[in-house]
């Protein structure tokens, strides 16, 4: 059932023959494999819907796009380019490969065109900002490719090289960067990028839909000190935002800029039917779970490339890319070995020269198989592959979308495979396919007002122009409060004009916009290479003293954790063992904000202060035995958030079957399947959260279940499980139940970042006490809402609860 047909006459490659999405799943399932075929679905092909030109479009924008074989346009292309002409800030989200950068590049050139031969040769400007640096390349080359008259298009980032950042500051028209450039250099440096400043006409935000939680936040606060810089030059913009499919993306981006946007996500462009298939990897043996979803995925790659069916296969890390495709091309040696090079690997940090080659070897079918994370999704220009492997749950549905967008070629339809992993939220999907073809995407989740994460950046902002009294409201509510903090704290100074930095630093160096909190650099002893950066906070856990960590495939081992020099010193090499942290937590309330009660149970949603200290670590083999345990002296951490909480009565729990003996068992694993199932209600991801549960809690005096945001101030997941708190627990209790092991797995209640390494578990006690809560859901729960309690002194019990955490 192959998709290459024999050689046509004159032609350097194979005839490419209609991919029968069905045949090649039919031969996946075959055999043995038959029961791992859990439900397939199909989704419809969608008819094109055209649009005429824009008269505006100049003749030379017009000219180029029908030089790269664009003659017509789809009908959100047309609208978004419209609106953004009309100055009107929008949103196009719509699915993968639906062409939304021609919906901002029609009027971004065309504003370049009409002044680029203007005397100073400058004219109008635009900014792009994406996640990546490699989409910003992707995004240039295609700007190059259409070669239009008069247009200076470059990259700006943190390879590029000094003599160049003067001449791209100066001259060029189009400038490709993304948000941590724009935090450390545009704004902070902003005299010089003066003259590119007052031309700036419109700000394109690509990928906005990856901007959700703190980094959301981050960029939201960017963005506000962006628009109050460009006005200073009197320039006020029109920003246009691109994104996957998202539910309520005018809602989402009119968050992030702080203005109203309007959205546009009816679809125009045609879309071939999929097969959409979901498979559960086989049983390993009685009792030891499942096959890991990396080796099933390379299993079915293999059996992919061999029917020649052009396939990538996406992993959740980078060390899931190296073992899928290493083992897919071992499978492959064996059955074929011809097609053992038709296998590679592609995550990020790949040089530009690296991603090239990748493309052109796919497009060309020298390519047949490639494992790769989801910096596919955002970094290189790939679309139009036969068929996708999804090896585990990839976060949201708006991700699983998108990666199943990328297969499916002009008019070919395509086949999409999501294979669980041995994971509760896996588990739950593959069994209930319905949360996945019956519901919208997800809507995203950030918090423009967490005040850890807008603080630094008022003061950033007051460091690049005075705060004035009229610029807090662009800021929101909680601007002044925060403005008078840092005056207390002498990092800003007060003075009849506004506020003022008040230091000889950069502002901008206290603020990483993709995380809360310090960074602590890891740095090779051997050669003082920083292999890489990461936040505080997961310092103590991933890179202790004596921690194993991995670093594009290659093993190091901490030989020293420096927190005051923020540096963690590693040595190359593989010890042979992992490690693994082990830590002890306990929780402060410090107001409830939201409260509403199910009869005896009270659910509620505030502020606390989580207390975490890390005081062991364990080596593990690869077998799973553990043959040492370590201890460590690390400080306790204590995290300011948002969290949703549960109390239940000691008695009514017993009379539910939950006797007091059982409580901390029972509270722990309900806790950590409801941490595994967040994701479903919730745009996070298990690692964004994290839980604590307690048997007494002094705070409440009751058995207390709390799931939190793992970011200071919060980042607004806890907020969305309050909100979904009957359909939250639902899931989270009909995977418990119907998991087949007898005393709790990973599928269901063990987590795989218990800071207590799964002690106490109690599966069957965890499955009395979510059926007790959920029998009190009321009819109509409505907005019951009490008053929050009093913040109170937190200190006073701070370290003296120390609970199971998940």
């Amino acid at each position: 059932m192959s998709t290459t047909g024999p050689t046509a006459p004159g032609s350097a490659r194979p005839e490419r023959v209609p991919f029968d999405p069905e045949a090649a799943l039919a031969a996946l399932a075959s055999g043995s494999r038959a029961e791992r075929l859990l439900h397939v679905h199909e989704v419809p092909a969608r008819a094109a819907s055209l649009a005429e030109w824009p008269t505006w479009v100049d003749p030379s924008v017009y000219a180029a796009c029908a030089g790269t074989g664009v003659a017509s346009l789809w009908s959100h292309q047309r609208q978004a380019a419209d609106l953004a002409h009309d100055g009107s800030h929008v949103v196009m989200a719509t699915g993968t490969a639906s062409g939304k950068s021609l919906g901002y590049l029609l009027p971004v050139l065309s504003a370049v065109v009409e002044g680029a031969f203007a005397p100073s040769g400058r004219g109008a400007t635009a900014l792009y900002l994406s996640p990546t640096k490699a989409l910003a390349a992707d995004q240039l080359a295609r700007v190059q490719a259409m070669a239009v008259p008069g247009v200076r298009a470059a990259t700006y980032d943190g390879d590029t090289a000094t003599e160049e950042r003067r001449w791209i500051r100066d001259h060029a028209h189009l400038v490709l960067t993304n948000p941590d450039l724009v935090h450390h250099s545009l704004l902070p440096l902003h005299e010089r990028w003066a003259p590119f400043l007052r031309a700036l006409r419109y700000v394109v935000i690509d990928e906005c839909h990856t901007y959700r939680g703190v980094f959301g936040s981050h960029l939201a606060a960017l963005l506000r000190r962006l628009r109050r810089v460009c006005a200073r030059y009197g320039s006020y913009p029109t920003f246009v935002f691109a994104s996957a499919t998202v539910r309520d993306p005018g809602v989402h981006a009119s968050r992030l800029l702080g203005m109203p946007v309007a959205p546009v996500t009816e679809d125009g462009s045609p879309r071939e039917a999929m097969t959409f298939a979901m498979w559960e990897p086989g049983l390993l043996g009685e009792g030891d779970g499942r096959r890991s979803a990396t080796s099933e995925a390379a299993d079915l790659l293999a059996s992919l490339v061999t029917q020649r069916v052009q396939t990538v296969a996406f992993a959740k890390s980078r060390a899931g890319v190296e073992a899928l495709a290493t083992s897919a091309r071992r499978t492959l040696m064996e059955v074929e070995p011809a097609l053992g090079g038709a296998v590679a690997a592609y995550r990020g940090g790949y040089l530009p020269e690296e991603r090239r080659e990748l493309e052109r070897s796919l497009r060309s079918g020298a390519i047949v198989g490639l494992a790769a994370t989801n910096a596919l999704e955002l970094g290189i220009d790939i679309s139009g592959l036969d068929a996708v492997l999804l090896a585990g749950w990839p976060g949201t549905r708006a991700s699983l979308w998108q990666q199943a967008g990328r297969a499916g070629r002009a008019g070919t339809r395509s086949l999409a495979v999501y294979v669980a992993a041995d994971d509760p939220l896996d588990t739950y999907v593959v069994h209930h396919p319905e949360v996945v073809f019956g519901q919208p995407v997800e809507a995203t989740v950030l918090d423009p007002d967490n005040p850890h994460v807008l603080g630094p950046h008022l003061a950033a902002a007051a460091a690049e122009l005075p705060l004035r009294e009229a610029d807090l409201a662009m800021f929101g509510g909680q601007a002044r409060g925060l403005v008078d903090a840092l005056v207390a704290r002498g990092i800003l100074r007060r003075r009849p004009n506004g506020w003022f930095w008040a230091r000889t630093d950069r502002a901008s160096d206290h603020v990483s916009l993709r995380g809360a909190g310090e960074v602590v650099g890891i740095v090779e002893q051997r050669t003082g290479r920083v292999l890489g950066t990461i936040d505080e906070a997961s310092a103590h856990t991933q890179v202790h003293t004596g921690a194993v960590h991995v670093h594009q495939g290659d093993s190091y081992v901490v030989t020293e954790l420096d927190l005051e020099q923020g540096t963690a010193t590693v040595v190359r090499g593989d010890p042979g063992w992992s490690t693994f942290a082990q830590s002890v937590s306990a929780f402060d309330i410090v107001g409830a904000q939201r409260s509403v009660d199910w009869g005896p149970v009270r659910v509620s949603f505030g502020t606390v202060q989580v207390h975490t200290q890390v005081t062991s670590f364990l080596r593990r083999l690869p077998s799973g035995e553990v043959i040492g345990t370590h201890p460590l002296d690390l400080p306790q951490r204590t995290l300011t958030t948002r969290a949703v909480w549960w109390t239940m009565p000691v008695e009514w729990l017993e009379a539910a079957g939950v006797g007091e003996a059982d409580i901390p068992g029972a509270a722990h694993a309900a806790e950590h399947a409801g941490i595994g199932m967040l994701p479903l209600v919730a745009t996070c991801d298990r690692w964004d959260i994290g839980g604590v549960s307690t048997a007494l809690h002094p705070d409440t005096g009751l058995p207390t279940i709390m799931v939190y945001d793992g970011h200071p101030g919060g980042a607004g997941f806890a907020e969305r499980a309050f909100d979904s708190f009957e359909l939250w627990l639902e899931s989270t209790l009909e995977t418990v139940r119907s998991c087949r092991c007898e005393s709790g797995c990973p599928a269901c209640v063990q987590s795989p970042k218990c800071g207590n390494g799964n002690e106490p578990l109690d599966k069957a006690r965890a499955v009395s006490l979510l059926q007790a809560v959920l029998a009190q859901a009321p009819q109509d729960r409505g907005e019951a809402v009490h008053p929050g309690a009093p913040a109170r002194d937190a200190e006073a019990t701070k370290g003296a609860n120390l609970q199971a955490s998940g």
